[in-house]
């Protein structure tokens, strides 16, 4: 994750704010917003602004992938081209659904708030998606799991972390 972080860095440094780098990181599969905080402890960003930034932009996929994620994917599964990768990201996802569906709201919050490699609002929300899990309860266990990877995440990027770092 680190290494890509750093790739954004480097790739967007002087064409865009080091604020717009941090959102854009925390819109981005895998990285979310674990890597947007990481990024902004790194560019020594305010954590105030920081948590802005990456809670905005790790939210704006979510409800479009509540939404429309199953629609898209059942169309793309119609296609010889992209079954293969539909039914691989199904199952990936799928996969990792045993806390969700067990759980469901309690669980989705768990899934992603606890900030491990494989989960997040995008892997969350998908599996809420591909499970059926009603917009209304999936979007509020999605929010609050940010919320809480944002707690773990900031003192991880701008307490432990960052006093290495820095």
């Amino acid at each position: 994750m680190e290494s890509l972080v750093t790739w954004f860095m480097e790739a967007l440094g002087g064409k865009i704010s080091k604020e717009m780098i941090v959102f854009v990181i925390s819109m981005v599969p895998i990285l979310e917003l674990r890597g947007g905080l990481l990024a902004a402890s790194v560019m020594n960003i305010d954590i105030v602004n920081a948590i802005w930034y990456c809670v905005i932009g790790n939210i704006i996929p979510v409800p479009f992938i509540l939404l429309l994620i199953t629609p898209v994917f059942n169309w793309l599964k119609g296609t010889k081209t992209f079954r293969p990768m539909v039914e691989k990201l199904e199952s990936r996802a799928m996969g990792k659904s045993e806390q969700i569906e067990k759980y469901q709201f309690l669980g989705l919050v768990l899934f992603v708030g606890i900030p491990l490699p494989g989960t997040g609002a995008w892997t969350g929300s998908l599996i809420a998606s591909l499970l059926g899990m009603k917009f209304k309860k999936a979007f509020p266990a999605v929010l609050l799991g940010i919320v809480m990877a944002t707690v773990i995440m900031s003192i991880v990027s701008y307490g432990l972390l960052g006093a290495l770092i820095h």
